[in-house]
């Protein structure tokens, strides 16, 4: 009773580092410390002792090796992807070379994988392409060069497709004009030629038909004043009333007020 009484009032009894660091106060158990709970006072003890985070990287709890593993040499952490955390490897993804980090592009862990897919080059991103984790494949169709990101564009999560749709040139964007979520087809009515914008004013969702009417060729687009939606009608309106347009032809074929 009375040894854990002592080590209650003395956080620091049997630390190795209690007759250096803490002899000369460069550690404090509510600030700097490296047998906290608390992964802040772990982190600034080794941003102050470096070259102490190598005793560290073998430790017990997983959160004492995650963050000595930031302060490690590199040639130090390499045996650390492959350890039992996945927070551990995430580290070491994120600190080893590119070419290296690519062997981790098969890990478990989707967070893993994510920060290979953000670091590796663009000759292996392409193997990461088919992961089984939309956000893996979001983070691919995001540095992907535009000659191989048409791969993704038939990918079955719309959040992929939309990153597609948002980076393809816009010649590209063809292949995604019948895409069957709105949410992919109004970026690509935001972005489309003319020729690919005219196909989209008669889409069923009308926030597709108002991208497209900013888009599609001018002489198209006098037939969306007869849009059913207001909002499409009133842009339609406004494109017509800036150009060359008939404004008295224009009066005959809606009940829109101008403005």
């Amino acid at each position: 009773m009375e040894a854990s009484a002592a080590l209650a009032s003395d956080p620091c009894a049997g630390c190795r580092h209690l007759a250096t660091l803490r002899a000369t106060a460069a550690c404090d158990p509510e600030d700097v410390c490296v047998r906290a709970s608390s992964g802040r006072r772990i982190d600034r003890f080794f941003r102050a002792h470096r070259a102490l985070a190598v005793a560290y990287l073998g430790d017990e709890f997983w959160e004492r090796r995650a963050i000595a593993a930031r302060y490690a040499p590199l040639e130090a952490i390499r045996p650390l992807a492959r350890d039992a955390d996945e927070v551990v490897r995430r580290v070491v993804a994120s600190r080893l070379p590119p070419v290296e980090a690519a062997a981790l592009m098969r890990d478990s862990d989707r967070e893993v994988r994510i920060t290979v897919a953000h670091r590796i080059g663009h000759e292996e991103l392409l193997k990461m392409a088919g992961d089984p984790d939309y956000m893996v494949r979001v983070v691919v169709a995001r540095r992907l060069n535009h000659g191989k990101l048409p791969r993704l564009s038939q990918d079955p999560e719309r959040e992929v497709r939309k990153t597609v749709a948002q980076r393809l040139p816009a010649f590209a964007l063809t292949r995604l004009l019948a895409d069957p979520e709105p949410e992919v087809r109004r970026i690509v009515a935001a972005r489309a030629l003319p020729h690919d914008a005219l196909l989209l004013l008669a889409d069923e969702d009308w926030l597709v038909r108002l991208a497209a009417v900013q888009r599609a060729p001018f002489h198209a687009i006098r037939a969306c004043l007869a849009d059913p939606e207001s909002e499409v009608r009133r842009a339609a309106w406004e494109r017509l009333a800036g150009g060359d347009g008939d404004k008295q032809s224009m009066t005959e074929n809606t009940d829109e007020p101008m403005g």
